[in-house]
This record gives C-alpha cells, sequence and structure tokens, in this order.
C-alpha cells in the first residue's frame, strides 16, 4: 500500500489577500477617479501612485514627411498640348510615385501649400480662383468654390506654424494681393496688395516662429526682389534683389528653418542656380547650378528637414522638352548632382506641397 506524505504550506502573515482588483496593489489608485474605456495608468510623483489618465497622442514636430506634385499641362510645342489634374505622391525618403487619377478642375500655374499641420491645399490657375483640399493622407478633395480674385502665375506658402497664403498672381494685369488660409483650410478674401505686383514667382516658408518669403518673378522683365511674411500673415514691402532676375521657377523649405529658390527663366533662358534662404529670411547669391535646367517646375518639403524640384520643362528655340526629373535638396541645402529619372507625366506649370507628419 503506498504511502503519501503531507506537505504543509506556511503563509505569510503580510501575504496579499487574494482579489480581482488592482487596488490591491498598494500603489494603485482607481477607487479615488473611477477609470473609463480607453484609458491607461499614469504615475502621479507627487502621490507615489498610479491613478487613470488618458492616452496622450505623440506631440508632432510638425515636421512635413511627404510631398504631392499636381494638375500642370503637358508639352505646349505638341499636338497633345492639354491641362491635366493627375497627382504624384512623394514618399518620407523622396520616392516620387506613379500618376494617380486626378480629381479636380484640370488647370495650370496654380499654387499650392501646406496648412493645418499635415495636410496641404491647391489654389488658383489659369484662369480661377478654386480650391483643392489635399488631407494627411495625400487624397484630393473635389473643387471647392472660389474666393478671391481669379489669377495665375501665384505663389503660395505656410505661415504660422498651421495657416497658409496665396499670393500675387496675373488676370488681366499683374497681382501683388494675397488670400490667407485658415488652419482648417478656408481661404479669405482678398488682402490689400503689398509688394510689386508680378507673377512666376516662388515661395516657402522659413524660420522658426513660421514665417515665409515670396521671390522673384516678373513684370514684363524678372526680377529678383522679395517679401517677406511675418507669422500672422503680413506681407513685408519688397526688399532689394539678391541673384539672377527671374520667373518659372519654385521654392521649398530645408533644415526645418530655413528655404531654397531654384531653377526658372532669365533674359538667357533656363537655368538650374539656386539661392538659399536663410532662418532669418536673407536671400543668398546663386549658387552653381545643379541638375537639368528647366523653368515652370515645381518643389516642396519632404523627410522632416530636405526638398525636393521636380518636373519642369526646358526650351530649345521653337522646341519644348517636358520633364519628370527631380532633384533632392538635403537638410544643408545641398541639390544632388544626378537627377532622379523621372516617374510621372512629363508636365509643366504644375504645383507641389508637403504634407503629413507621418513617415
Amino acid at each position: 500500500m503506498a504511502t503519501y506524505k503531507s506537505i504543509r504550506y506556511i503563509v505569510p502573515t503580510e501575504a496579499v489577500e487574494h482579489t480581482d482588483s488592482i487596488n490591491a496593489l498598494n500603489d494603485v489608485d482607481t477607487n479615488t477617479t473611477a477609470p473609463t474605456d480607453g484609458q491607461i495608468l499614469k504615475w502621479n510623483n507627487t502621490n507615489s501612485k498610479w491613478y487613470p489618465g488618458d492616452v496622450e497622442e505623440e506631440e508632432s514636430s510638425g515636421a512635413t514627411q511627404k510631398a504631392i506634385f499636381g494638375f500642370g499641362q503637358g508639352n505646349p510645342s505638341s499636338a497633345a498640348t492639354f491641362t491635366t489634374n493627375v497627382t504624384n505622391l512623394v514618399s518620407s525618403t523622396g520616392v516620387v510615385a506613379t500618376d494617380t487619377t486626378g480629381v479636380g478642375s484640370a488647370r495650370k500655374n496654380l499654387a499650392a501649400s501646406g496648412y493645418g499641420g499635415d495636410k496641404a491645399i491647391f489654389g488658383f490657375g489659369m484662369t480661377t480662383n478654386i480650391t483643392n483640399l489635399v488631407s494627411n493622407t495625400g487624397v484630393v478633395s473635389s473643387d471647392s468654390s472660389g474666393v478671391g480674385t481669379s489669377r495665375w502665375g501665384t505663389a503660395a506658402a505656410g505661415y504660422g506654424g498651421d495657416k497658409a497664403l496665396f499670393g500675387f498672381g496675373y488676370t488681366s494685369s499683374f497681382q501683388n494681393v494675397s488670400n490667407l488660409v485658415s488652419n482648417t483650410g478656408i481661404v479669405s478674401s482678398d488682402q490689400t496688395g503689398v509688394g510689386f505686383a508680378r507673377s512666376g514667382l516662388a515661395a516657402a516658408g522659413y524660420g522658426s516662429t513660421g514665417q515665409a518669403i515670396f521671390g522673384f518673378g516678373s513684370n514684363i522683365n524678372g526680377t529678383n526682389i522679395s517679401n517677406l511674411v511675418s507669422n500672422t500673415g503680413v506681407v513685408a514691402s519688397d526688399t532689394t534683389g539678391v541673384g539672377s532676375a527671374r520667373d518659372g521657377l519654385a521654392a521649398a523649405g530645408y533644415g526645418g528653418d530655413k528655404a531654397i529658390f531654384g531653377f526658372g527663366y532669365s533674359a538667357s533662358g533656363t537655368m538650374n542656380e539656386t539661392n538659399l534662404v536663410s532662418n532669418t529670411g536673407v536671400v543668398a547669391s546663386d549658387s552653381t547650378g545643379v541638375g537639368t535646367t528647366r523653368r515652370d517646375l515645381a518643389a516642396a518639403s519632404y523627410g522632416g528637414d530636405k526638398a525636393l524640384f521636380g518636373f519642369g520643362f526646358a526650351e530649345y528655340g521653337f522646341y519644348y522638352e517636358d520633364y519628370a526629373r527631380t532633384a533632392l535638396v538635403s537638410n544643408t541645402g545641398v541639390v544632388a548632382s544626378d537627377d532622379t529619372v523621372g516617374v510621372g507625366m512629363e508636365r509643366e506649370g504644375l504645383a507641389a506641397a508637403g504634407y503629413s507628419t507621418t513617415a
């Protein structure tokens, strides 16, 4: 017959009594404030206890990660001349995606900017004042009713951290009016014009507090003057020009607080020179050109602190050649020595902007 030994378990008197409540832990208190669905325990250093609290989203740096190029026109010297509304998304590493089926009215010579911290807006163009909002996932919305003077050859930039501004352009005459865009994408009516009226200019954000700069352009002849914009959207009077006078250029922010103007068309033809803008809005003299010379291109920020120029066309006498090439810009303002071979429809007169704070 088998025999068994009994084992006696001795439980210390300070042992915790079995319970289904987390409050059995001495440093947890869910009785004072009852938790609600989706909350977590958060440490209170004053009371040295865990209490229920809401999940806090990670604070965004506000750095633009992705970009979008959209709209424009095909080769003006071919029988296939047309305006388009196709778009091309750009990843946080600067890779341009193939064409996305267009939404909104096809048009050229429009402008675009980021707004709302992670979204973008396309606006105006030849010759209209309609706008198209872009979500933080890069989806373009249908046309929104136009506000402000219909015009083309305008430029746009973000300001104030989450707002945008369209400025200048041409209708039956050169314009210097501007239209503010709220952080929800609402475009305001015309603001009284300031600065030299012109079209074919470019704009970008700069500075640590959300300023912007509009620069270059043409009023029959090319110019190199610039206009700074405060973080409240006030456009300053003209600043004496630096760099080659030209139009048909593009601009974007880089390095977190600086900007770059690049490419365009001068009296000597299409060009690839660039001009860096400091974090105080000072435009530098021309930097030696890199990449394919072209005009009527677009540019945007991506990857948090970098930029890229894309598309456009070169003019060779009576011959035009559209491009889908892009030139990447490092976070120190250095333009890549070799263009990235084109992806997407070759076109000009398009616009671009950064969107999304998620890589």
